[in-house]
């Protein structure tokens, strides 16, 4: 009989994992599809409305762009130049719908859209098979209802797919060594190789940061784990490295080592132990971040943390806490310590934020202690207030314009729906019958506001973003062999996905010693025209360099000048 290649406690055992009963796998495909519609309902409505956001959507959308524009899906470009910044997955998909589509930013974002609705089918999935249907149900409208993971599902971004990918990978290596399935062993491997496509060596990273401690803790627990043996390893090694080697090596051969110097080293390992762009914070800077990316659910955050470290220490069958306890704390001390941070990286631990509070939820309901979660859902409606107020002084304090105050008002207005779904929780919570309802309560106003600021908030922000407005007017008045530049304001990526590559990115008084800024005197000495958008505020003395200006328009702050007639002279160019 040949061996087989996993092991359990050291003994030997069968690969197969349980059979699951008919009515498993039908509650399972039941959450997947209900966590499916939930994200749905988050993500989908509203998402072309508006303009990119500058400065990563438009920069990403560029370079999806340039795919189409360039025929080459290997050496990515951005403003005509090789670009090795991320890897390609993103950018494939995108230009794939682009191309189907239209460049739209509906169809830039569809790409971070699916993959939300992908992780909520998944977690809702995998929730019913390890706990229970009403746990299942309540995650995934946890996870697709909290505000960061519905910002992340609408953004023109890779780190949706990232996240689905590091998600699928933690729940699947999850499943395969606690029960042993050989099909969940080679999908967690497959997500890590699409993972590696899409943000590079952070997905395997961050899965190990989450399965290493979680099955060390198990051993500690005497808890019996199916460990593979040397042949899964290397098949699993194996297929992730068939996913990503076939880019990998079409990239070496055209353009050598240096993509992946600066993609691996200076991106990625740079990122952490460096600072990259100024994005640099103290070590708290996620505990506001966690606050706000996981709300309305964070006041019910810190009970299920609470219940989830007891279930872990003491409960016989606490695999599933001390997973979601080493997903939540392990990756967010890993970020914590890094010289880059962004928000979005903590977006990759709210599957286990929303597990640890749906699994909470249902045994709230199932013991019929609501006592506790009443004291916590109080917290909600007090919290909101208490940002209504802060917002309100703010305002007032600052003399905000009449634009901002309008948005203001909105804010509130937005508020006060959340305000009346937390009120709607407390309530449901009270009734023993309706306490199963509660969190659904919560969830459902949670959408109401995402599809408010959708359909109705988005056209009022857009009154802040100058350049798709500039970029407009300069697409009305531009010639064949008219040059484009931008001077000294915000805003170069949207310029540049608003008009065609390439964009001159022109010095400003404060940037002359800036490497990557162009020389404004020659640039646009040597254009026949040239738009130019720059500050409203004019330096002193203010040079024309010798050709005529004329005032194009005009947005919030900025101005959009040509600069034409005569050709420049060394006597003109001066002034």
């Amino acid at each position: 009989m040949v061996p087989s290649p996993w092991r359990v406690g050291g003994a030997a055992r069968d690969f197969s994992a349980r059979v699951p009963t008919t009515v498993d796998v039908t509650a399972s495909w039941r959450a997947a599809l209900i966590g499916a519609l939930v994200a749905g309902l988050a993500t989908l409505p509203g998402l072309g409305v508006g303009t990119l956001w500058d400065n990563s959507e438009t920069a990403y959308g560029e370079v999806a762009r340039e795919v189409l524009l360039t025929h080459q899906v290997v050496v990515l470009h951005l403003n005509g130049a090789p670009w090795f910044v991320q890897p390609p997955l993103y950018f494939w998909i995108a230009a794939a719908f682009a191309k189907v589509l239209g460049v739209s930013a509906f169809a830039l974002r569809l790409p971070s859209a699916l993959a939300t609705i992908a992780m909520a089918a998944a977690v809702g999935y995998v929730v019913a098979r390890i706990a229970s249907s009403r746990a299942a149900l309540l995650a995934a409208t946890i996870l697709s209802t909290s505000l960061m993971q519905a910002v992340v599902g609408r953004l023109a971004i890779m780190d949706a797919l990232l996240d689905l990918a590091v998600a699928m990978a933690v729940l699947a290596f999850f499943r395969a060594l606690r029960s042993g399935g050989r099909g969940a062993w080679y999908a967690a491997w497959t997500a890590l190789g699409f993972g590696l496509l899409a943000k590079g060596v952070v997905a395997p990273v961050v899965t190990a940061l989450v399965i290493v401690p979680w099955a060390l803790w198990e051993k500690r627990m005497r808890r019996p784990l199916c460990v593979p043996g040397v042949a899964p390893w290397l098949a699993g090694v194996a297929l992730c490295a068939a996913i990503v080697a076939p880019w990998a090596i079409a990239l070496w051969r055209a353009a050598g080592w240096s993509p992946f110097a600066e993609l691996v080293g200076h991106y990625t390992f740079g990122r952490y132990l460096g600072t990259i762009e100024n994005q640099s914070g103290p070590i708290w800077y996620y505990v506001p971040v966690v606050i706000l990316g996981f709300f309305p659910w964070f006041a019910f955050l810190v009970p299920a943390l609470a219940e989830a470290w007891r279930d872990a220490l003491w409960r016989e069958n606490g695999s599933v806490a001390r997973l979601a306890l080493a997903w939540s704390i392990v990756p967010f001390v890993f970020f914590s310590f890094a010289s880059t941070k962004l928000p979005n990286y903590i977006a990759l631990e709210l599957p286990a934020f929303a597990i640890l509070v749906a699994v909470w939820f249902d045994r709230v309901v199932e013991r019929c202690d609501r006592r506790r979660a009443l004291a916590w859902a109080a917290i909600v409606p007090v919290t909101i207030v208490g940002l209504g107020f802060a917002m309100w002084a703010f305002s007032h304090a600052n003399r905000l314009t009449a634009a901002l105050a309008a948005t203001r008002d909105d804010f509130l207005a937005l508020g006060s729906v959340i305000l009346l779904g937390s009120i709607a929780c407390f309530a449901l919570l009270v009734g023993r019958r309706t306490s199963w309802l509660a969190p659904f309560a919560l969830g459902a106003s949670s959408v109401l506001v995402m599809l408010i600021i959708a359909v109705w908030g988005e056209p009022i922000v857009e009154r802040f973003k100058p350049i798709p407005q500039l970029a407009a007017a300069i697409d009305r008045e531009r010639r064949p062999g008219d040059a484009v530049g931008i001077q000294g304001v915000s805003g170069g990526n949207a310029l540049l996905f608003y008009t065609h590559p390439r964009i001159a990115k022109l010095a400003g008084p404060d940037d002359a010693e800036n490497a990557s800024a162009a020389d404004p005197r020659a640039t646009i000495c040597a254009a026949a025209r040239m738009f130019v958008i720059t500050s409203r505020k004019r330096p002193s003395p203010d040079p024309t360099y010798g050709r005529r200006r004329q005032l194009v328009a005009t947005s919030n702050n900025d101005v959009l000048f040509l600069y034409d007639g005569p050709p420049c002279d060394e006597r003109t160019s001066r002034r």
